[in-house]
């Protein structure tokens, strides 16, 4: 029997973005859908230069999907079941946060490292931020924007630090460039594993903007309704934490943060109504 693209986008988020799916068991029933269609088309874009072997491929994947979005806008959405759920679910969302969404896996398609801090930052704010914007969006509930920046940007270097050797192992880097450079390092070196204590220096700076942007974020009340989009800050400070207890090893950290922790870490922020 061919699962209904509801079952289908649960299915593809638990195992694509366990973590996103994690936040979304505490939305309401009627909004849970919703968050798993919007939640698997961002798997599907942010695994696309993965997924092929040439950028220009990914680029064509891309657009797809921006083409997909003006369908589904349109009201006359493309036969692929993630599609189908965002049509049912979704197509009120900002076109504007749809479309940064999408620009920012443009980047990936580089393959180089991003220059600086800030256009770090600004790919951690048009791939994360824009997406706690959207989500917020699904559930009609109202998040602060700059809480909505802030939290997205702290997820998003956080989850950058946590593939580094993922991606170092495909040949891609994704701290900045210059920092790497004033540590006396450059992306090749991450390619060979020629690193150590300079290494964990860059992530550690990187770890330090994160965290003081996850506590930007904090300053500032989410209405309960608007709790499961922001829910994955709560994750990313699960991680520093792990990270920094560890000296950065990030396959440490990733053992020590277990299912049960995430889970009681998202159970907890929830009764308390503070991520």
């Amino acid at each position: 029997m061919t699962d209904s693209p509801e079952q289908y986008c649960d299915t593809e988020l638990r195992s694509a973005d366990p973590d996103r799916w994690l936040t979304a068991l505490f939305a309401p029933d009627a909004r849970r859908p919703g968050l798993h269609a919007l939640y698997a088309f961002n798997a599907e874009i942010a695994r696309a230069r993965e997924a092929v072997s040439q950028p220009m491929i990914g680029q064509i994947r891309l657009q797809w999907w921006r083409e997909a979005w003006d369908g589904i806008w349109a009201g006359q959405p493309r036969n692929h079941p993630v599609v189908l759920a965002l049509h049912a679910y979704c197509r009120h969302v900002s076109h504007d946060d749809v479309l940064a969404l999408i620009d920012a896996r443009e980047t990936d398609m580089a393959d180089v490292p991003p220059a600086d801090m800030a256009a770090l930052l600004d790919y951690a704010e048009a791939s994360s931020a824009s997406l706690m914007r959207l989500a917020a969006q699904v559930l009609d509930a109202s998040l602060p924007e700059d809480v909505a920046r802030d939290a997205g940007i702290a997820y998003a270097m956080t989850g950058l630090l946590r593939a580094t050797p993922h991606l170092a192992a495909q040949s891609r880097v994704m701290l900045p460039a210059a920092l790497l450079g004033a540590h006396g390092l450059t992306a090749q070196d991450l390619y060979q594993r020629e690193t150590g204590a300079d290494l964990v220096a860059v992530m550690v700076e990187v770890a330090e903007e994160a965290g003081r942007r996850l506590r930007a974020a904090r300053r500032y009340p989410v209405a309960r309704e608007a709790m499961p989009a922001i829910l994955p800050a709560t994750l990313a400070g699960l991680y520093l934490k792990a990270l920094a207890a560890r000296d950065f090893d990030v396959i440490a950290a990733e053992a020590a943060v277990t299912p049960l922790r995430r889970q009681m870490a998202l159970f907890w922020a929830m009764l308390r109504g503070r991520f």
